[in-house]
């Protein structure tokens, strides 16, 4: 059964609807909004709250994004992990959705056929961008279906290190954004233990070693491009983005938040952004 709600947004009211869909034995739930004017082939928008969140308030808290891209044609789907987390590369993570297995690969195959059979999108039109371990899970998705995704967008998130890996890598290049703040304590700019006396997720790499994996395999060498984004904020934080992009190759970049945390820098809306980088890759 598919529920509605109206969004108020600046431009008017905006319906989003939930559904969900058993997988393995397990409910799963996901939230969507449709954009004002539907048509066929419409792109397909994962967006993955972190570790304890769930979809709906993911929703309700990017607002502001849903309404710059309603007229766009778009379909922004948030989905919820298992029990609020998700089963993502991190061996040793903790949580339930870890230590239970869950399937999120049939997960988003399911939620991809649902909108391919229900909404006509087009399946070569497919991206994910995730916040912390949403972000862990759009490496999840890279690494192990990329035949599915266009492109994703991992925030204030960097790679499990090697020790810490449990998925099976198809090691395929593809499109990818980090967006990683260098004062960020809880997925340390670069790299080591995330966790706390009663929660562990492991050890990660570094940003520049979660850059150099994606950008190797897309067949890069030498150094990225480097630029500064505008300093819109007062906050005393900038962005510098550095990017990997020849025809023929996915793109690869980074922004990297000067004085960023474990939180969204202001100075751009990295919704908006990761939605900019996927147009791009659709060039």
């Amino acid at each position: 059964m598919v529920f509605i709600m109206v969004l108020g947004l600046w431009q008017g009211a905006l319906i989003a609807q939930c559904d969900s869909m058993v997988i393995d034995n397990y409910m799963r739930h996901f939230d969507f909004t449709l954009p004002n004017h539907l048509k066929k082939g419409a792109s397909l928008v994962f967006v993955l709250h972190g570790s304890g969140g769930n979809g709906k308030q993911l929703l309700m808290n990017t607002q502001p994004f849903v309404a710059k891209v309603a007229n766009e044609n778009v379909i922004l789907v948030y989905p919820t992990g298992y029990k609020n987390y998700w089963n993502e590369c991190r061996k040793v993570a903790s949580s339930l959705a870890n230590q239970l297995d869950i399937n999120e690969q049939r997960f988003f195959n399911g939620m991809i056929h649902y909108f391919k059979s229900k909404h006509n999108i087009n399946p070569k039109k497919v991206f994910a961008v995730g916040t912390s371990g949403g972000g862990h899970m759009c490496y999840k998705l890279a690494m192990t279906m990329p035949e599915s995704f266009k492109a994703i967008t991992a925030i204030i998130a960097n790679l499990p290190d090697t020790n810490n890996l449990d998925c099976a890598d198809a090691k395929k290049p593809l499109a990818v954004m980090i967006v990683n703040g260098t004062a960020d304590k809880t997925n340390p700019y670069e790299g080591g233990y995330m966790g706390s006396p009663t929660f562990t997720m492991g050890h990660v790499r570094s940003t520049s070693r979660s850059l150099s994996y994606w950008s190797t395999l897309a067949g890069y060498t030498g150094m990225p491009k480097k630029t500064m984004l505008p300093d819109s904020s007062p906050d005393g934080k900038t962005i510098e983005q550095y990017t990997f992009k020849n025809k023929g190759k996915p793109e690869v970049t980074l922004l990297k938040v000067i004085g960023g945390g474990h939180d969204y820098p202001k100075d751009i809306d990295v919704h908006v952004e990761a939605w900019a980088f996927f147009k791009r890759c659709l060039k």
